[in-house]
């Protein structure tokens, strides 16, 4: 699939595909699209986040390449429950859009949206919308599919090549890095590592920081942890550019980050050469761009009353032979893929 460049992608709010034979049919008042295009608004938990915007530029390509015409619209949520709540609220009740794609902040909190006005289409990307972070099948109605994988079990795994990495040190100093505690999708990541770095003795977490997917606000608590934790022997992370910016922080700090177990979450373009270079043990690769097109399909045959897929692993959606959990040897067998976005 060719992607559209990034820095188009943040330039434009709402885009118009090309028009097809397979465009959708002008409405009836049956849920089909008016003037034969679908209007989707896309709510990201940040319009300003890497990763959102390869969901966002996903959601426009996976229309294009199944041949419909949609205007897409990307909402930014800035990180805020409140804010989003509101945007999918407003989305259900002004009547302008056919279907909905949202990158929870908290998903828990969007159960309050449910059930929808004129029974708009949603489909939920990265985590899931109700009660329960770990449960992909649709748990309130209105949510018609979830493309993602369970957040704790992904954490544990992570956190199981950790424990790996450590079977010989004792002790073996680790340092969380998570993204934003407010999210509870991040919460379960946390306690995740959490549970499985202390059922070993020999593993000592030294201290956990919000990266809030920043480079730089992940550099300075890395800096100011490395203070009094210079003897770190892992920095375990669940973003890219957080572990990016604790690789700037271990720099500064006079620490070769190659002797640092370090790993990420993302899969961006430099996560992975970090890897193939062995200045990064591992990486958790996701395929943002192929989520934002499995939500778009997937929303598309809801909008036209075919058969949904309720739930899409987000591990199985990228391309052929990549592994979600990389080391150079696993990317050695994918040369080409250099990650589908840049953090």
């Amino acid at each position: 699939m060719a992607h559209k460049s990034m820095k188009a992608l943040v330039a434009a709010a709402a885009v118009a595909l090309l028009a097809t034979s397979c465009a959708a049919e002008d409405s009836s008042g049956d849920g089909s699209a008016e003037g034969g295009a679908y209007k989707v608004a896309v709510l990201a938990a940040s319009a300003q986040n890497g990763y959102n915007q390869a969901v966002y530029e996903g959601v426009v390509a996976g229309a294009e390449d199944l041949g419909l015409e949609v205007d897409a619209k990307i909402l930014d949520g800035g990180f805020d429950a409140t804010t989003q709540l509101s945007q999918l609220q407003n989305a259900a009740t002004s009547g302008e859009y056919d279907g909905v794609i949202v990158v929870p902040h908290d998903g828990p909190s969007l159960t309050a949206a449910f059930p929808m006005t004129g029974d708009l289409p949603v489909v939920s990307v990265l985590n899931p919308i109700g009660p329960d972070i770990d449960e992909l099948e649709p748990q309130v109605e209105g949510v018609v599919s979830t493309v993602a994988v369970s957040p704790t079990a992904a954490a544990e795994r992570q956190a199981e090549d950790v424990v790996t990495y450590c079977a010989d040190l004792d002790p073996c100093s680790v340092m969380l890095v998570v993204g934003n505690l407010s999210s509870p999708l991040d919460v379960a990541r946390r306690d995740a590592y959490q549970s499985v770095l202390e059922a070993n003795d020999n593993i000592e977490i030294v201290s956990t920081l919000e990266g809030n997917y920043d480079r730089d606000q992940s550099l300075s608590g890395v800096a100011n942890a490395l203070q009094s934790n210079r003897d770190v022997n892992v920095i375990l992370s669940n973003a890219d550019q957080m572990t990016l910016g604790a690789e700037v922080a271990l720099t500064n700090a006079g620490i070769d980050p190659s002797t640092v177990y370090l790993t990420g979450g993302g899969g961006t373009t430099e996560a992975l050469q970090a890897v193939r270079e062995g200045r990064w043990a591992a990486d958790y690769v996701n395929f943002p761009v192929s989520m934002g097109a499995a939500a778009m399909e997937q929303l598309a045959n809801a909008i036209a009353g075919d058969p949904v897929e309720t739930v899409v692993d987000a591990d199985a959606v990228g391309p052929e032979g990549v592994e979600p959990y990389a080391d150079a040897d696993s990317l050695a067998t994918v040369e080409d893929f250099t990650g589908e976005w840049n953090g």
